[in-house]
């Protein structure tokens, strides 16, 4: 299943993707977010209200949000991957490296990535983006997938001159839509190994990132694990696992994104992610 937060004039709701349409499942569930419906009847709850339902708009009548856009938290792992380790120099680590991300910054899927004027050194990162479902606590890696709710693409777009001006991320990854997220969640149900996924990055056209997610340095499962040994998991939360090699900041020369690019990230049997590139107002 296919689910969506979308928006159609004034009206903003989540749905299903069944047959080029939407079936409106904030509507017959009388439920505001995604985040709150999997808070309240569980990911395999919209399962029945979706199945066999006629949908209510095609899905070019309405405007695609970011997956969750009122997301409780967004974790972003960071260097999880060995090429891009070595090409930004960071040594081997025991524990994965994390920073959050306010719901803010990020836009769905067909909505304007925004390139901020204080700076031009905006980057690209596909990545894949993993959504918690069912809430816990010190879950343990074995037991990790079954908290999952899906799977969808991220583009964790950084402002590099921002992010690197101490040595806390938070200011060049959380400029005002500068990331993405879409355009849909996979259900986990359809994914059968998060690990055996191929990621691509184009910027333009041009392949600028391309990786299987078995190059991870930490899994799926080991992240869950790591993030709710200090903090309780909970549904509507969301992972971002971290970029591969081949990011515009460590190129000669560097490859940066500029107001009229076209940037996206595809994720076999997830989605393609695509955005252009804008600037603020």
């Amino acid at each position: 299943m296919r689910l969506v937060s979308f928006r159609r004039g004034d009206t903003a709701s989540f749905g299903a993707v069944d047959d080029g349409g939407v079936v409106d499942l904030g509507r017959r569930l009388h439920v505001p977010t995604l985040s709150e419906a999997f808070r309240r009847f569980g990911p395999g709850g919209l399962r029945g209200p979706a199945y066999g339902a006629t949908p209510d708009f095609a899905l070019d009548e309405v405007e695609l949000e970011a997956v969750l856009p009122d997301a409780p938290r967004i974790f972003c792992v960071g260097i999880n991957y060995v090429a891009h380790r070595d090409e930004t120099g960071h040594p081997p680590v025991d524990h994965p490296t994390v920073f959050v991300r306010f719901a803010g910054s990020v836009v769905g899927h067909g909505q304007t990535m925004i390139k901020p004027p204080e700076s031009d050194q905006f980057d690209f990162e596909g990545e894949l983006a993993v959504v918690i479902g069912y809430s816990g606590r010190r879950i343990p890696a074995s037991g990790a997938l079954a908290h999952v709710a899906g799977y969808s693409c991220f583009n964790d777009g950084s402002v590099r001159d921002y992010q690197y001006q101490t040595s806390q991320f938070t200011p060049g990854k959380n400029f005002d839509r500068s990331g993405a997220f879409g355009p849909w969640l996979v259900t986990a149900d359809e994914v059968a190994d998060p690990q055996r996924l191929a990621l691509e990055t184009r910027l333009n056209g041009e392949v600028v990132q391309s990786a299987t997610t078995d190059l991870m340095i930490f899994g799926v499962a080991e992240l869950i694990a790591y993030l709710s040994t200090f903090t309780r998991l909970q549904p509507g939360d969301v992972i971002a696992t971290g970029t591969p090699g081949g990011v515009g900041s460590r190129r000669e020369p560097p490859l940066f994104m500029a107001t009229g690019d076209e940037v996206e990230v595809e994720i076999d049997g997830i989605g393609l992610l695509s955005n252009p590139i804008g600037d603020e107002g």
